[in-house]
């Protein structure tokens, strides 16, 4: 959720299973430039959507063509997949018999290709904006002069109420928050480890530099459990915030400056 003006340049686009928001603060940006970002991402979704019978991880998936074959972002895209199963110990794996179709690399894709999307729009000339994809968000610089842009944390179960509010400030460089939890698709995410859904948490936020790892990590790190957020203090540059289930709050340490600046921020999340 991020804080929004109406005086933004709001655009809204259908993809990837949600709804993506894009709050743009440059008033001299190219609206091609704008329409190249969303078209990106549904490029995207055409070839590596598990829901698509055509798309190209679902024909890798049935084996009807060899990863060799496959176009290089889907190679890359699956090699830093296996490259994060194993900085991960195994708890993010997009390969298994409990995923849809045997492989779903949806947790590393969704925030790949919204931060591409941002890389794009940054070279047009882009340096004030939020990103959001279905509350996973990239974003830089700030809404207006003297305000900083301000996520807010949904409360897990109530879905028009937030628990915290984190505070980027301008010139904190280009920044990204993701969230994993079972409240909007109860079930997804499971433990590859042991094929059980994960109970101890409700949700778990990441903040970091790219929305890539931050999303990819926040799923490891609601498979973990309680032990998540000890596992994101040792990734450098993130931090987490986890809701348990019994909705008891807990964070990282370096987490403390963006939750003390969010503090009394007034007006609505979005």
């Amino acid at each position: 959720m991020v804080d929004a003006l109406v005086r933004g340049r709001p655009r809204i686009l259908a993809t990837m299973g949600t709804v993506i928001g894009l709050d743009l603060r440059d008033p001299d940006l190219s609206e091609a430039a704008v329409d190249d970002a969303l078209a990106w991402l549904t490029d995207v979704d055409a070839r590596f959507s598990p829901y698509r019978p055509g798309s190209q991880i679902s024909r890798l998936a049935r084996s009807e063509v060899e990863l060799d074959d496959c176009p290089p972002d889907v190679r890359f895209v699956l090699a830093r997949c296996e490259a994060l199963r194993l900085e991960s110990d195994g708890y993010f794996n997009v390969r298994g018999p409990q995923l849809l179709g045997g492989l779903d690399p949806s947790g590393y894709v969704k925030g790949w290709a919204v931060e591409e999307a941002a890389f794009i729009l940054e070279a047009a000339g882009a340096r004030n904006y939020a990103l959001n994809a279905g509350g996973d968000v990239v974003l830089r610089g700030s809404p207006e002069a003297g305000r900083a842009w301000v996520v807010g944390i949904r409360h897990p179960l109530e879905a028009d109420q937030i628990v915290a509010r984190l505070a980027f400030e301008p010139g904190s460089g280009r920044r990204a928050v993701a969230t994993s939890g079972q409240y909007e698709r109860a079930g997804h995410i499971v433990n590859p480890r042991t094929g059980q859904i994960p109970d101890e948490l409700r949700s778990m936020t990441v903040v970091g530099p790219s929305l890539a790892l931050a999303d990819a990590y926040a799923t490891a790190a609601f498979a973990m459990g309680r032990d998540g957020l000890r596992w994101l203090a040792t990734r450098q540059g993130y931090a987490g915030y986890a809701i348990d289930h019994e909705l008891r709050p807990s964070w990282n340490a370096s987490l403390e400056p963006l939750l003390a600046a969010a503090r009394g921020e007034p007006g609505p999340a979005a």
